[in-house]
């Protein structure tokens, strides 16, 4: 069988020898297919000087067969908003990750960092130095503490945007700087921070709190529009989906037919829209994005509790805020994140995410905690349990009764 061309990771084991990575990294993989196990291990602290994250300790544990990789640290450097970057700074930091470390990079983690693969516990505190004195960029988070949110291009390119997701982003990151490198957490938190329902970075299934654009009023429709995609005037999608012949455009089969809650109609030539019974999907606007657009009264939805499977498998985030404007010096957002980080800081279990203590003590527990009211939005299906738990101060008359009293109206 021929092989594939792969001239990219052939690239990779070119360069003075030895080689980093023909030499070293594919050397340990060999020897833990070898021996049926990893030869990489956590090497417990290692970080610099006043930070509690941002470096990842790893190294190798056969130092002497390969010295190159006996130390293999992780570094996380905080994105831009947005991920803007000129190409001048993508090639001054690589150069300084050339100098300094391995050379391989990750652009970018999961959690949002760039990502420096591989340097030696002396190097640490150099990268970290020109980081933050020649580039103005900071470590990003690890470790049990505040990740580095991450968010969307926003109303910097994207016409969907209900915030300025990099404002808040950029708030919020220098808000909570001593939580962010000082781990204090019973494990990691996650912001993220989607400017639409669309949600290009994922924020309701990857972090602890999710926030989400949305609007409160109508849709805005250009009726004239609708009826240019109708008689095929306009591509729908943008024409994202041209590559074959899809045949006529049809809005009851394309549009109307898949609102997931049955909200909208086409009839005699004009859609229809009911307001109260959308639920900001956006699959209408994806699909005819001249006809359709955004409303006026925009914020955002706060929901938490998402994460990756860990103990209990993964969870997506639930609804707590359906709706709040976002508005400098966002107070009432602040209020709402550390009334949460109060209750899992005192009741969650160690490496225990947001999610699962509202899992074991209850979305209602979380309510109260948050000092916030049940809406019928909360509620995702009717309850189960017949028994209804009362508070004392619920009550009238408390717990404590008078039994004479009792008995005039109960007899034995």
């Amino acid at each position: 069988m021929a092989k594939h061309a792969t001239p990219l990771l052939d690239q990779l084991e070119s360069g003075p020898w030895p080689s980093f990575v023909l030499d070293d990294l594919l050397g340990v993989l060999e020897l833990s297919y070898k021996h049926g196990r990893t030869h990489w291990k956590h090497g417990g602290i290692v970080g610099v000087f006043g930070y509690g994250g941002g470096v990842i300790g790893r190294y190798c544990d056969q130092p002497e067969m390969f010295p190159g990789v006996a130390h293999f640290h992780t570094m996380r450097v905080a994105q831009p908003g947005g991920k803007y970057y000129t190409t001048e700074y993508l090639k001054n930091i690589c150069d300084l990750w050339e100098f300094r470390g391995s050379g391989v990079t990750n652009m970018h983690g999961s959690t949002g960092d760039i990502i420096f693969i591989g340097t030696s516990t002396p190097q640490l505190e150099e990268v970290f130095y020109e980081l933050t004195h020649t580039f103005g960029q900071d470590l990003g988070g690890s470790g049990s503490n505040l990740r580095t949110p991450s968010d969307c291009i926003g109303s910097s390119r994207c016409e969907y945007a209900c915030y300025d997701t990099q404002a808040i982003c950029y708030d919020l990151t220098q808000e909570y700087q001593d939580e962010l490198h000082r781990p204090a957490f019973p494990y990691k938190f996650k912001f993220k921070f989607d400017g639409c329902p669309n949600g290009c970075v994922a924020a309701i299934a990857r972090s602890d709190i999710s926030f989400v654009g949305t609007w409160k009023d109508d849709i805005k429709i250009d009726q004239e529009a609708v009826a240019g995609y109708v008689g095929g005037e306009f591509a729908p999608n943008a024409g994202a989906h041209s590559g074959r012949d899809w045949g006529a455009f049809d809005i009851e089969k394309e549009v109307t037919g898949l609102c997931p809650t049955n909200c909208m109609k086409y009839e005699n030539g004009k859609l229809l829209i009911n307001t109260k019974e959308c639920t900001r999907c956006m699959h209408c606007i994806n699909v005819m994005p001249r006809a359709l657009h955004i409303g006026d009264d925009r914020g955002c939805s706060m929901l938490v509790g998402a994460k990756a499977p860990i103990l209990d498998g993964a969870q997506m985030s639930s609804l707590l805020v359906p709706f709040i404007k976002v508005e400098e010096p966002y107070d009432e957002i602040k209020e709402v994140i550390e009334n949460i980080w109060d209750w899992w800081m005192e009741e969650g279990k160690n490496r225990e995410r947001l999610g699962e203590l509202i899992k074991r003590q209850g979305f209602q527990k979380l309510l109260e905690m948050t000092n916030i009211k049940p809406v019928p939005q909360h509620v995702q299906e009717p309850r189960h349990n017949p028994y209804i738990f009362w508070n004392e101060d619920e009550v009238e008359g408390g717990w404590d009764r008078d039994i004479n009293e009792f008995r005039k109206y109960h007899q034995r």
